[in-house]
């Protein structure tokens, strides 16, 4: 088991970090080129900046048994489907049941817009949130163990 981190925008990494070192677990922080990311514990794998470089590493990388950390729908379909769990930095544990509806939310969210229509913002990030992630990584952890 390794915990693989689509790494480019992700708030969580020392909490990662700190977790996978209690338990004793790998992690592989995966970014593109323009971003740099300091870590004594994490293995870094550095991608161009090409649509999705790092999406298509993180997919190749990830077995059965991993976890990635992502905000991509996308991406947690395709770990989904190899057997891996699936997190976004905020704590939403995706799964098979919520992954469907995920995605077409996305999807309508796009065209809309596409459209014209007006994009909120997301809230400013917390504690409450950083609490939430750390509870809910812990808690696929201590599954998948």
């Amino acid at each position: 088991m390794k915990i693989i981190v689509d790494a480019d925008a992700c708030p969580v990494k020392e909490i990662i970090e700190d977790l996978a070192q209690k338990n004793k677990i790998r992690v592989i922080m995966v970014s593109n080129y323009n971003h740099q990311i300091n870590s004594s514990y994490a293995e870094k794998v550095v991608v161009g900046q090409e649509a999705q470089a790092a999406d298509i590493t993180i997919a190749n990388m990830t077995e059965p048994g991993d976890i990635v950390v992502t905000q991509d729908y996308g991406l947690a379909s395709i770990v989904l489907g190899k057997g891996a769990a699936a997190i976004n930095p905020s704590g939403k544990i995706y799964t098979d049941s919520n992954i469907d509806i995920l995605l077409m939310q996305r999807y309508l969210n796009t065209k809309a817009r596409q459209a014209g229509g007006k994009h909120i913002n997301p809230r400013k990030r917390t504690g409450k949130d950083n609490n939430h992630f750390a509870h809910s990584l812990q808690l696929l952890l201590d599954k998948i163990k």
